[in-house]
This record gives C-alpha cells, sequence and structure tokens, in this order.
C-alpha cells in the first residue's frame, strides 16, 4: 500500500507522523481485527491533523480499492448507505492513508447488521471526574452484570472514560439491546447514585459519570478496541485485563507505545468470554418500567420513537400554568 506523505505530522504535541500511525496499525493489525473485523465501520478523519477540521465518513471514500469489502446499512432515518469493513491489515492502511484516525465499529457483524453481538456501556466522567472515577463504576458495573449472567470485558476510552463491553447472542435488536443497556445503568445508578447518573441532560448530571446508553442506539458507535485516538497525546483505546485495571492511566497507551505493550502481555480480549443472553437485564427493564421508570430521550437526530419522553431540556421545558 503506498502512503502519501508520510513525514505528514498528525499529533503535533507528540510528534507522531502519518507513516507512524501506518506502522501502529499493521503491528496491531491481528488484535484490531479480532476486535474490529466484519463490521460496519465509520471514520473519523483529519486531513490537517488532529488540531485541524475533523469529519466522519460513512459512505466509502473514492477512489477505494477493490479489495476493500463494503456492506449496506440502514440508519435510523431508514436511509441506507454502503460501508466499509476490515477484513486485513492493507484495509487498516488504505484507511490511514485516507487520514483516518479513529476508527467506529458497529456492534454488529457485517452478516447480520440489525442484531448486535455487543452490549457496549460507556462509561464518561463529567466535569469534576475523571478515569479512576470511570474505573470505580466499572467495577461496580461488572458485578451489576455478573449477576445478569453476562462476562464483561473492559477497555480505556483513550481519553477519560472506560468502555464495558459485554459478548452477546445475536438475538435482540438495537431498541432491546438499548433497554437492557439502559436497565443496567439504572442498577448501577442505585448502587452508586451520588457517583454515576443515567441523566440524559447535561444541566442535571451534575459531578458524576455519565452512563452514556444511548452509544447502544442505531448508529451509534464508539472508538473501537485500539484505534488511535485525536488526543494531544496520541493514546489508544486500549483492552485491559480486569486485575489491570487498578493500575493503568490513558496516557500508557499511546500509538507509539502499545505495539510493545501488546506483544508483551499479549491481547486482553483474545480469549474472550463466550456470548451471554440478555433475558436478565430485559427482565429488569420491565421491572422499571412496571415501577413506572419509562423509556429514556433519544439522540436529537432521530425520529421520536415508541414510548419516548419529550427532547425538552429540564429548564426550557414549559412550566404548568397555576390556577
Amino acid at each position: 500500500m503506498r502512503v502519501s506523505s508520510p513525514s505528514r505530522v498528525i499529533w503535533p504535541e507528540a510528534g507522531v507522523t502519518k507513516l507512524q500511525l501506518v506502522e501502529y496499525l499493521v503491528a496491531v493489525a491481528p488484535a484490531f481485527l479480532r476486535a474490529n473485523g466484519d463490521r460496519p465501520l465509520a471514520l473519523e478523519r483529519y486531513p490537517a491533523g488532529v488540531d485541524g477540521e475533523m469529519f466522519f465518513s460513512k459512505n466509502p471514500p473514492k477512489g477505494k480499492p477493490a479489495f476493500l469489502r463494503e456492506v449496506m446499512v440502514t440508519y435510523p432515518s431508514a436511509r441506507s448507505h454502503p460501508q466499509l469493513v476490515a477484513d486485513e491489515a492493507a484495509s487498516l492502511v488504505w484507511m490511514a492513508q485516507m487520514n483516518t484516525v479513529v476508527f467506529h465499529p458497529w456492534p454488529s457483524r457485517a452478516g447480520d447488521i440489525d442484531h448486535p453481538d455487543q452490549l457496549r456501556i460507556d462509561l464518561d466522567p463529567q466535569q469534576g471526574k475523571g478515569f479512576p472515577d470511570a474505573v470505580e463504576a466499572a467495577f461496580v458495573l461488572r458485578e451489576v452484570l455478573d449477576e445478569a449472567g453476562l462476562s464483561p470485558m473492559i477497555k480505556t476510552s483513550g481519553n477519560r472514560g472506560v468502555h464495558v463491553f459485554t459478548r452477546i447472542e445475536p438475538r435482540w435488536d438495537f431498541i432491546e439491546v438499548r433497554h437492557a443497556v439502559i436497565a443496567a445503568a439504572r442498577a448501577l445508578e442505585r448502587r452508586m447514585p451520588d457517583d454515576v447518573t443515567t441523566a440524559w441532560w447535561k444541566e442535571e448530571r451534575g459531578e458524576r459519570v455519565f452512563v452514556d446508553f444511548n452509544q447502544a442506539a442505531r448508529d451509534r458507535t464508539i472508538a473501537g478496541a485500539y484505534s488511535p485516538r485525536a488526543t494531544a497525546g496520541a493514546t489508544v483505546s486500549m483492552p485491559v485485563r480486569w486485575d489491570d485495571l487498578a493500575d493503568i492511566a490513558p496516557g500508557d497507551f499511546t500509538v507509539l507505545s502499545t505495539p510493545a505493550i501488546l506483544a508483551e502481555r499479549g491481547d486482553a480480549w483474545e480469549d474472550a468470554p463466550e456470548p451471554g443472553v440478555l433475558d436478565t437485564l430485559l427482565e429488569w427493564w420491565e421491572r422499571d418500567l412496571a415501577n413506572g421508570q419509562g423509556e429514556m430521550p433519544y439522540p436529537p437526530d432521530y425520529p421520536k420513537m415508541p414510548g419516548e419522553p419529550p427532547r425538552v431540556q429540564p429548564s426550557k421545558a414549559r412550566k404548568p400554568v397555576a390556577d
């Protein structure tokens, strides 16, 4: 694969070039493809480096090589477009050649777009909280998911947060998987009410870790395992073992440092647990519904969804008129 402008700096503060990005992707390709291959990919592209303008690329860029696979994807708007699928290291190199920095895989496979085989939970520290707070919440979330009969895996987001992934059987659609995530998020919030929140509106979150349940909605993706991030330090989203989680920091894993760490420690997700089922989480969802905890708001670009509350910021909601 030809790489143009190999000396162009992608991460100015870290001094990481385009060629070093390509070399990183080749070095981690087996683990990267094990985690993200055979899935539709949205590409977060930075033509002028991470300090410049960014855009998301969902349709395959022009000039796509013939060997690069694509799959038709239907979005919440009911529109359909093809998206790229990575099958080999050369696919990743070409995407980097097209200025891709962050790779966003779908939670479903190319052969069955409508049924995710991953349940993903994004723990996002709000202002006043940081990575250690997300780690603390992740350990409690692990207990919640264990009680639901699931075996979660963990990775850094590459920034301040933590991503908890669980392999699931591809039997449930996106709405059901999102409901399962909400049920787990509410269970976590009940155990850590002062530290964790499911509040969709930022004005209601306070200094807590937000469980971003809408990352489970259709066409919502998070950075894939081993994906670089557009941070000053050229960090990557790194899978780790639970036993190591309390002793790491996001900055430990960068485009420059990760290949050697991976070679030494191995892929933390290589021996992934068997896929689980969502029966218990969906029972919790139904229980919460019966107790008055209904549907949660969807992202703003979604069509109105069944049972969804008004998408109105609480401070701007129309107050009832007094008698």
